[in-house]
Order: structure tokens, then C-alpha cells, then sequence
């Protein structure tokens, strides 16, 4: 059986860097928000790793929840998000959505709009990597790790076909596993 690394092109980000990146996002965190008791919303799959390293850091009085959002088939976003499960009460909260990549921003630019609908106090939105050169709405993290080049990157949280979320760092996808 090949091994997952085989698939991999180039480490991009290393798990040290993660750290680092998850350790200053949580230091803004607690900054802005050490007074607010925040609800921090996460977008599953995605988010797992990056939120639980992100809520041990960030030592604040806060409440978690997660939402399930879909809108790509493989590695191309649909353009449409579909919301599984319940949608959580927002009401009168600040709310911090917490994402592994904001690509197109399709997703997050609804979600929030979503959020403010239903009467969200105030929706940062907390990312562990931007790619701007794919987004195609006008939208922007209020909280960033780092920013990835346009290419297909996976790891720590991010997959292609559910596979490769429990590499401990971010790597360029090699074309040949997703181009057949």
C-alpha cells in the first residue's frame, strides 16, 4: 500500500510552523475577545485539527459548536453551499467561525451572511490558511496562519477525497493523484 506521503509534492508548511501560527492566532484571539465569552463555530471536516490546537491556546470563558458545510465535489468548488445538520443559535453572540483554508470564500462569505441574519452580535471569521488567488467573492479572515500559493494543498485538517487530513503538516498535492 502506498503511503500517504508518496502523494505529497513539497512540504509547504511544517507542523512547527502550524504552532507557531496557531499559537499568535490564539494570542489575537485572546486580546480581542478576553472579555466577550465567544462562540467558536466550526466548519466540519476541515477544522479539527486547526480548532482543537487553536481552543487548548486560546484560554478564554468561550462555547464551541460545529456546523457541517459542503460545496466541493473533489478538488473544485461547487459554487453552492448545503448546510447539514442544525444551524446554531447565533442569537446575540460573537461569533468566530473557524475554517482550514478560505480559497474561492464562496462558503464563508454565505455562512457569515447567514450568521448576521440570525442575529449574530458580531462573525470573525478565524482561518488557518488564505489562498487569495482563488477567491472569487469579496471576502477576507479577520485571523490568518499563513497564506498558500494557488496550488492543492492537504494536511492537518485539509484532504481530497477524505484522504490525507492526518498529515501533521500542509503539502502540495502531486497532479497525478487528482488528475485521472
Amino acid at each position: 500500500m502506498r503511503a500517504l506521503e508518496d502523494d505529497i509534492l513539497r512540504v509547504c508548511i511544517s507542523e512547527n510552523e502550524i504552532n507557531e501560527m496557531v499559537n499568535r492566532i490564539s494570542k489575537e484571539i485572546i486580546k480581542d475577545y478576553g472579555n466577550k465569552n465567544p462562540l467558536f463555530i466550526g466548519i466540519l471536516k476541515g477544522c479539527i485539527p486547526f480548532m482543537t490546537d487553536l481552543l487548548k491556546k486560546t484560554t478564554i470563558p468561550s462555547t464551541l459548536d460545529y456546523m457541517k458545510v459542503s460545496s466541493y465535489s473533489g478538488k473544485e468548488s461547487t459554487g453552492k453551499i448545503t448546510i447539514k445538520g442544525d444551524f446554531p443559535d447565533v442569537k446575540d453572540r460573537d461569533v468566530i467561525i473557524v475554517e482550514d483554508i478560505l480559497d474561492t470564500g464562496r462558503t464563508l462569505f454565505e455562512i457569515k451572511k447567514l450568521m448576521i441574519e440570525k442575529g449574530a452580535k458580531s462573525v470573525s471569521l478565524c482561518v488557518l490558511l488564505d489562498k487569495p488567488e482563488g477567491r472569487k467573492v469579496d471576502i477576507n479572515a479577520d485571523y490568518v496562519g499563513g497564506i498558500v500559493p494557488n496550488e492543492f494543498v492537504v494536511g492537518y485538517g485539509l484532504d481530497y477525497n477524505e484522504k490525507y487530513r492526518n498529515l501533521p503538516y500542509i503539502g502540495v498535492l502531486k497532479e497525478e493523484v487528482y488528475k485521472n
